[in-house]
């Protein structure tokens, strides 16, 4: 599972309860990851044990892009869930989003979205880009038009939007933590993902996962 880079041995991989077992430490990092991430560094106030981050939206339904070191350990994640299902803007910020909530195998939710702060910068711009560049070749597989997202709004016009990404903002910014935070619908198609691999110097695919990638 593990590919070699030219900077380092890494990889994003597409994982869920089912499939979990077959990664090693990768599942339960991520968990630790998303601990560091959003309780310890934005101070959001969410479930956790022993270091571990976990809401009830990390159920079967859910997949996982994780972006991995050359030891498995996740040092980025997205999390993304069908909104035909229980998801957390619905259920806990339908406020956020100024219009019709989605219910709708063409539209997936997306959370959890974030890269280890101990990466270095180069590094970390580069997990950055791929999982973004993941969450479009699984969303084209998989006949997704949009992703729904809450997210940071420094990070959103400071890595999202600068990426290439293509957003919508739904509606009124609220402070989540520390930072103010907005839902967006992010686009995904292949020219979105054409710019975003273009502005990275990203060749080709990089969501490994037992299934076709986008070309």
């Amino acid at each position: 599972m593990i590919v070699k880079r030219r900077y380092l041995y890494v990889t994003v991989v597409c994982l869920n309860w089912e499939t979990a077992h077959l990664y090693g430490e990768t599942w339960i990092s991520h968990h630790r990851l998303r601990h560091r991430l959003f309780v310890e560094r934005q101070g959001w106030d969410v479930p956790t044990v022993r270091g571990l981050e976990h809401d009830e939206f990390d159920t079967p339904a859910a997949q996982y892009l994780l972006w991995t070191d050359d030891k498995g350990e996740t040092r980025g994640v997205a999390r993304l869930l069908p909104t035909t299902r229980p998801y957390m803007v619905k259920k806990l910020w339908p406020d956020l989003v100024s219009g019709e909530l989605p219910a709708s195998d063409s539209v997936w939710e997306a959370t959890r979205f974030g890269c280890d702060q101990n990466l270095d910068a180069t590094t970390r711009r580069r997990a950055v880009a791929e999982i973004l560049c993941a969450m479009q070749e699984f969303g084209i597989m998989s006949g997704i038009d949009r992703y729904l997202a809450v997210m940071a709004v420094r990070l959103l016009k400071c890595v999202v939007i600068k990426a290439g990404c293509h957003v919508t903002v739904l509606g009124p910014e609220r402070i989540f933590g520390r930072l103010p935070t907005v839902a967006v619908y992010l686009t995904i198609a292949p020219e979105v993902l054409g710019e975003v691999r273009r502005r990275a110097a990203i060749a080709g695919p990089v969501l490994r996962a037992d299934m076709p990638v986008a070309a």
